[in-house]
């Protein structure tokens, strides 16, 4: 029988806890700062409605490149927005809120020129807001599903597997909305559960099924042209593309849920692309 060295059985669990210790502080440091980014951009999203001047200060004044193409660059072209607003009518409700590197993007119902639902997107340098996108879209009151465009799961689960549910979006995106092979829907969308906050699509596979067919009927199927960024944070995977519908050019932000590695709820908005002469600043929209 092997006898076990006391002085290396000491330095053994000395070292494993320390190096416990340290990862569990790392962790600890990762997850505060996950919280203060989340909690600046839901800060500065409500301050819309408060009017509280403090969050303007997460924004970085020398570098704050905006995408909203109704809005001048900077945070000037922020605030010269914010005056035109009327008073007391801007509301803003922060519904979901995640973060993946230094993005941190949002769901909100706003009350922002009339009623509409929202994405944003913020990235972060050393602490401080530069960069922003969005995408808006009326809100439409009788939906197909009785689904409202913003309700639904809010719970972040499953944060190891955010990057095999990242990667499980973005098949389904090349695949079935670039039309690479869309025979493959029933491999990325639950057959059992699918529910549906887009407003003029029922629940389920047989809902999605139904709305594609009518829009190929009217020859008005809206094309998926290029996706420009899939940000997620676990069971939640966010996709900005852009394509034609209409005949215009439109941007889609899509937010799935991911359950058991299947999608099983789907929001999204879909905003008709400014045209180029009526922009406000250069950045483009992605």
């Amino acid at each position: 029988m092997k006898l076990i060295n006391t002085k290396t059985l000491l330095a053994s669990i000395l070292a494993a806890t320390v190096f416990s210790g340290c990862a569990l502080a790392n962790k600890q440091v990762q997850e505060n700062s996950m919280n203060t980014e989340k909690q600046k951009v839901v800060e500065l999203l409500h301050s819309i409605e408060s009017g509280d001047p403090k969050p303007v200060s997460y924004i970085n004044p020398n570098k704050y490149i905006q995408h909203n193409l109704h809005v001048k660059d900077g945070l000037a072209g922020f605030g010269e927005l914010m005056q035109t607003l009327p008073k007391g009518s801007a509301k803003a409700k922060v519904v979901r809120v995640f973060k993946d590197g230094d993005f941190v993007f949002a769901h909100t119902k706003y009350n922002f020129f009339g009623p509409k639902i929202g994405f944003d997107i913020f990235r972060f340098e050393d602490g401080k807001i530069v960069e922003h996108w969005d995408n808006l879209q009326e809100i439409v009151e009788k939906t197909a599903s009785g689904r409202s465009q913003i309700d639904g799961a809010i719970e972040v689960k499953d944060l190891d597997k955010t990057k095999e549910n990242k990667e499980l979006v973005t098949n389904f995106v090349n695949d079935v909305l670039h039309g690479k092979n869309p025979s493959k829907i029933t491999e990325y969308i639950s057959s059992e559960k699918y529910n549906q906050h887009n407003p003029f699509v029922k629940d389920g596979l047989d809902g999605l099924g139904e709305a594609i067919k009518y829009l190929i009927s009217i020859n008005d199927m809206f094309v998926y042209e290029k996706t420009h960024k899939v940000l997620g944070e676990g069971n939640f995977v966010l996709t900005v593309s852009q394509g034609k519908w209409h005949g215009k050019d439109h941007s889609f932000y899509d937010l799935f849920r991911v359950e058991n590695g299947k999608i099983v709820e789907h929001w999204d908005t879909i905003e008709e692309i400014l045209v180029e002469e009526k922009r406000q600043n250069s950045n483009g929209k992605f």
